[in-house]
C-alpha cells in the first residue's frame, strides 16, 4: 500500500506544482477584485477545484483540447460581426471558464430576479397610468428624450400580460467586491444563443472536467422561458416565431441557434402579414396564423406604418394588431426606454415606492445631466467621470461608440464637451470611474487576469423570474478595460456556476407521455423555400461547373479513335468546353494553349460570377439564411467546399484534385439531405431546385457534346459530364454512338443523370405541394412539368437534334421561372394564395 501510495503521489505532484507556480505567477492587477485570487490572496475555492483537475493534464493534452474548440467552432460556423463591418468573423472564445460558486450566485440572482421586477412594474406605468411621472418621481424629460419611448403603444395593454418576456443586465464585480450593474438590456437581449453554444462547446472540449465541477444546467431556463411563451399565447399550441433583421445582423447566427433549439420559426418582416386583426406567416401554403413573436429588431423598425416609416424590417400594421391582442410580442415594443442610462439614478427610490424594498444590486453611480444639481455636480469634477449618452452609448457630438474619459481629452476637446453638457445636459449623464473585475485567461502557456462583463438573462414564467444560471461572458483583451463591446477584439467566455453537489442532467425533449403526437410537415415560409429552392440550383450549378473543370484538366484520351482526324477532334471538344465555360461566366476566355488556366480561372477565380468558388459562396451566402433549417454537417460541408476553393492550387493536379474533392463533398451534401431531412416541403423545394438545375445543365451538355456530327470523344466527354460512362459500357459493347448517348443522357426514366428522371421527379415534387388557387384547375409549375414529361416519355433520340434540344433548354428554364413566380411572391404582381388550408 505503501509502494502505491507513492506512485500515486508522483503521479499528482507535477500537476500541483504546475498549479502552485500559476498561483504565483498570477499578475493580480492592484486595487481590483478578481474571480480567482479572493480578498485574502488564496484562489477561491471554486477556482482551486478547477485549476486542481485542469492542472493535473499535461500541456500537450491541454493544446489538443482547446485546438478541439476551435476547430468546433470552425466547422460548426459560429460567427459574430461587429458593428459597422459586413464581413463574419469567427466566434473569439476564450479556452477557461468563468467559474462562480453556487452561494455568490445566488446572491447575484436574487438581485437580478428583484431588477426585472421592478423594471417590469415602470414599463407597466409608463405605457399606462402614468403615475411616477406625474408626481415628478422620474422627470418626464428623462422619458421624452429617449426615441424608444413610442407613443403609438401608450394605453396598449400587452398581449401575454407582459411587457418584459426576457430582461439581461450586464454586471461585473464593484471596489467592495460586490455585483454592480453596468447597464440594464431590455430592448431584445442578445447573448443567450451564443451562451449556449459557448457551453456546447467547452463542455465537449472538457467533458470530464466539466462534469466534475458540477456545472449547472443551462436547459431548464430554455425550456422555462419556451413554456412561458407559449403559455402567453391565447390557444393550446401556438405558433412561435423570432423575428431577425436578417442574415447581414451582426448576430444572426445567435438568431438561427436559438430558433433551431426552441422550435421556433426564423422569419423576417418580409415573412409576414397582417390579415384581420391577426399576423400571419407566408408559407408555400398560404397564410399561417402566427401568435407569439419573439423580436430581434430594435422597436422602431418594426412597423412602417407608425413608427420608423424608412424601415423595411417590420410588418406594417403590427402596432394596430397590438391594440387589438391580436399577437404577443416579446420584448413589448418601446420597452427599450429602460435602457436609458439617464433612468439609472431613479432606480433606487423606484424601487422603494413600488416594491416596498430597497434595491438589492446597485448600478454604477451615475449622475444625469438634465438635472441641474447633477449637472453641476458632473462639471465641477469633469475629469473624474466618464461621460456617456444618456440615451445610447455613443457620446452626442464626439467619435466612436463608448464613454468619453474627459481626463484624457485635449484641452480644447474638454472645453467643447463642457459647452455641450452646459447647453443640452439632457443627452448626457456622468459615471463614476470604476475598473472591472478580472478573471483568469490562458495566454501562452500561463494564466493571466482580464477584466470582464457578465450578462445574466432573466425570462418571465408563471412562476416569477427564472434566472440563466451562468450567462454570456465578455473578456477584454487590455488589463486596463472599463467596458468590454464584442467590436473591440474581446473574447467571450462560458460561464459555470459550479455546485459542490451532482447536478442532474437536463434536456428540452419533454416526457414521452405529455406530447401529443403529430405528423405534419411543419410551416414552411416562403422566403426559406426560396432559399431552399436557390441552395439546391447553386450546389446542382457549381457540380456542373466543377464537372467540366475535372473534364478540362483529364489528359487526352486516345484521339484518334473513330475519327479521321483524333488530333483536332480532340481539340475541338476541349474548345467546347472552354467556350461553355465562358457561356457560364466561369472564365473570361477559351485558350487552346493554356487549358490549365482556364481550369484556374473557372475553378478559383473571385471574380467571375460562375466559378465553382463565387457559385460555393453563393450556396454559403444563401444557407446563411438557412442555418436554423440545416444540420451542423451540412452546414460543414459547404464551408470545407469554400475553405478548399480559397487556397490556390499549386498545379494542374492540384486543380483537378481540388474539383474532384469537391465534387464529392457535393454527393456527400446530397446524401445528408437524402437521408437526414424529414420529407417536408423544405426538402422538396431544396430537391426542387437540384432536379431543375441538373435537367437544364444536362440538356445543354447534350446541346453542346452531342450534336448531330458529334464524333466520339464528343460523346465521350458527355457521357463523363453526366457520369454514364460505365451504364453506357454496361449496355452497349460499342464504342459512342450518337443516338444511344441521346437516349441515355435525355430520355432514360432510369438514369438518375438525365433530364427525363430529373422532370419526373420535378412532377412528384410538385404534386405533392399544395395548390393555391380554388379554381380547381392545374396550375402553371404542374402544367409544364406534365408536358415536359410527355413530351420526353414519348421522344425519340434519334429527333432530338440540335434546335430539339435547345427548345428541350428553354423549357426547362421556364419551368424554373414558373417554380418561384408561383412560390415564392415577390412584388405586387406576384401570385397570392387564395386558400389557408394544406400543408402547414
Amino acid at each position: 500500500m505503501a509502494g502505491h501510495a507513492g506512485s500515486q503521489d508522483s503521479k499528482t505532484r507535477p500537476g500541483q506544482r504546475r498549479m502552485a507556480q500559476w498561483t504565483r505567477d498570477y499578475a493580480r492587477l492592484p486595487g481590483i477584485p478578481d474571480e480567482y485570487i479572493g480578498q485574502d490572496g488564496a484562489p477561491r475555492p471554486a477556482w482551486a477545484r478547477f485549476f486542481d483537475a485542469f492542472a493535473a493534464l499535461s500541456p500537450a493534452d491541454i493544446e489538443r483540447r482547446f485546438a478541439s474548440a476551435d476547430r468546433h467552432l470552425r466547422e460548426a460556423g459560429v460567427t459574430y460581426r461587429a458593428p459597422g463591418e459586413t464581413a463574419d468573423r469567427l466566434w473569439p472564445l476564450s479556452h477557461l471558464p468563468l467559474i462562480i460558486d453556487e452561494t455568490d450566485w445566488r446572491q447575484l440572482t436574487t438581485g437580478i430576479a428583484q431588477r426585472a421586477q421592478l423594471l417590469e412594474m415602470i414599463l407597466r406605468d409608463l405605457y399606462g397610468e402614468g403615475r411616477l411621472v406625474a408626481d415628478g418621481s422620474v422627470p418626464a424629460a428623462a422619458i421624452a428624450g429617449s426615441n424608444e419611448y413610442l407613443r403609438a403603444v401608450c394605453g396598449v395593454k400587452p398581449p401575454g400580460g407582459r411587457y418584459l418576456h426576457l430582461y439581461a443586465a450586464d454586471v461585473g464585480r464593484g471596489p467592495d467586491g460586490r455585483w454592480w450593474v453596468l447597464s440594464d438590456r431590455t430592448q431584445a437581449p442578445s447573448g443567450a444563443g451564443y451562451a449556449l453554444e459557448n457551453r456546447l462547446v467547452l463542455s465537449r472540449a472538457f467533458s470530464n472536467l466539466y462534469k466534475s465541477m458540477n456545472v449547472e444546467r443551462v436547459a431548464p431556463f430554455f425550456e422555462a422561458f419556451r413554456d412561458a411563451l407559449r403559455a402567453s399565447a391565447d390557444r393550446d399550441e401556438p405558433r412561435i416565431g423570432l423575428l431577425t433583421p436578417g442574415a447581414f445582423n451582426e448576430t444572426y447566427f445567435e438568431h438561427a441557434t436559438i430558433a433551431r433549439y426552441l422550435g421556433f420559426l426564423l422569419v423576417e418582416g418580409d415573412d409576414l402579414a397582417v390579415s384581420g386583426d391577426r399576423i400571419h406567416i407566408r408559407t408555400v401554403a398560404g397564410l399561417k396564423r402566427l401568435d407569439v413573436l419573439l423580436r430581434r429588431v430594435d422597436s422602431n423598425f418594426l412597423d412602417p406604418l407608425e413608427l420608423d416609416a424608412s424601415s423595411h424590417l417590420g410588418v406594417p400594421g403590427l402596432i394596430d394588431v397590438l391594440r387589438k391582442s391580436g399577437v404577443v410580442v416579446a420584448n413589448m415594443p418601446g420597452s427599450g426606454v429602460l435602457e436609458a442610462r439617464a433612468l439609472l439614478g431613479f432606480l433606487p427610490n423606484l424601487c422603494r415606492r413600488l416594491l416596498s424594498e430597497d434595491l438589492l444590486m446597485p448600478h454604477i453611480a451615475t449622475w444625469w445631466c438634465g438635472q441641474k444639481s447633477a449637472r453641476e455636480e458632473v462639471l465641477s469634477r469633469l475629469d473624474d467621470f466618464a461621460i456617456e449618452g444618456a440615451y445610447g452609448r455613443a457620446v452626442p457630438g464626439f467619435p466612436g461608440s463608448g464613454p468619453v474619459l474627459a481626463g484624457e481629452l485635449s484641452p480644447p476637446e474638454r472645453e467643447r464637451l463642457r459647452s455641450a453638457i452646459s447647453d443640452r445636459g439632457i443627452d448626457f449623464v456622468g459615471q463614476e470611474l470604476v475598473r472591472l473585475s478580472t478573471t483568469p485567461t490562458w495566454e501562452n502557456g500561463r494564466i493571466t487576469p482580464r477584466p470582464f462583463v457578465l450578462r445574466v438573462f432573466a425570462a418571465a414564467t408563471p412562476n416569477g423570474w427564472t434566472i440563466l444560471p451562468g450567462g454570456f461572458c465578455r473578456i477584454a483583451d487590455q488589463p486596463d478595460a472599463r467596458a468590454v463591446s464584442m467590436g473591440d477584439g474581446a473574447r467571450a467566455a462560458d460561464v459555470w456556476v459550479v455546485s459542490d453537489k451532482p447536478i442532474a442532467a437536463s434536456t428540452l425533449l419533454p416526457a414521452a407521455d405529455t406530447v401529443r403526437i403529430r405528423r405534419i410537415a411543419g410551416v414552411v415560409p416562403s422566403r426559406a423555400a426560396d432559399n431552399l429552392f436557390w441552395l439546391g440550383r447553386y450546389l446542382e450549378r457549381a457540380e456542373a461547373t466543377l464537372r467540366l473543370i475535372r473534364a478540362l484538366g483529364t489528359p487526352t484520351r486516345d484521339s484518334g479513335k473513330g475519327a479521321p482526324s483524333g488530333a483536332s477532334t480532340a481539340l475541338h471538344s476541349v474548345e467546347r468546353i472552354q467556350r461553355l465555360l465562358v457561356t457560364w461566366g466561369a472564365t473570361s476566355q477559351a485558350s487552346r494553349a493554356n487549358s490549365a488556366k482556364v481550369a484556374a480561372e473557372a475553378l478559383q477565380s473571385a471574380e467571375k460570377f460562375g466559378s465553382a468558388l463565387s457559385l460555393l459562396r453563393s450556396a454559403q451566402r444563401t444557407a446563411t439564411s438557412l442555418r436554423e433549417r440545416l444540420s451542423p454537417d451540412a452546414w460543414q460541408v459547404i464551408t470545407e467546399m469554400v475553405e478548399r476553393l480559397s487556397v490556390e492550387a499549386d498545379d494542374d493536379d492540384g486543380i483537378v484534385s481540388a474539383a474532384e474533392l469537391s465534387l464529392q463533398e457535393l454527393a456527400s451534401f446530397a446524401g445528408l439531405a437524402q437521408e437526414n431531412m424529414n420529407r417536408a416541403a423544405g426538402w422538396r423545394f431544396l430537391e426542387m431546385g437540384r432536379r431543375a438545375e441538373r435537367a437544364i445543365n444536362t440538356a445543354r451538355f447534350a446541346r453542346q457534346f452531342a450534336y448531330d456530327e458529334a464524333g466520339d470523344e464528343d460523346l465521350d466527354v458527355l457521357l463523363t459530364l453526366v457520369d454514364c460512362q460505365i451504364t453506357y459500357r454496361s449496355r452497349y459493347l460499342v464504342g459512342p454512338a450518337l443516338a444511344p448517348v441521346r437516349d441515355l443522357a435525355v430520355l432514360d426514366p432510369y438514369n438518375p443523370r438525365s433530364v427525363a428522371f430529373q422532370v419526373a421527379a420535378l412532377n412528384e415534387h410538385i404534386a405533392s405541394l399544395p395548390s393555391l388557387k380554388e379554381h380547381g384547375l392545374i396550375e402553371r409549375p404542374q402544367r409544364l412539368a406534365v408536358a415536359l414529361q410527355a413530351m420526353l416519355t414519348t421522344a425519340e433520340a434519334a429527333a432530338l437534334d440540335v434546335k430539339a434540344l435547345f427548345a428541350l433548354e428553354q423549357d426547362l428554364l421556364n419551368l424554373a421561372d414558373a417554380i418561384g413566380q408561383h412560390y415564392f411572391p415577390h412584388g405586387p404582381n406576384a401570385s397570392r394564395p387564395e386558400k389557408l388550408t394544406g400543408l402547414a
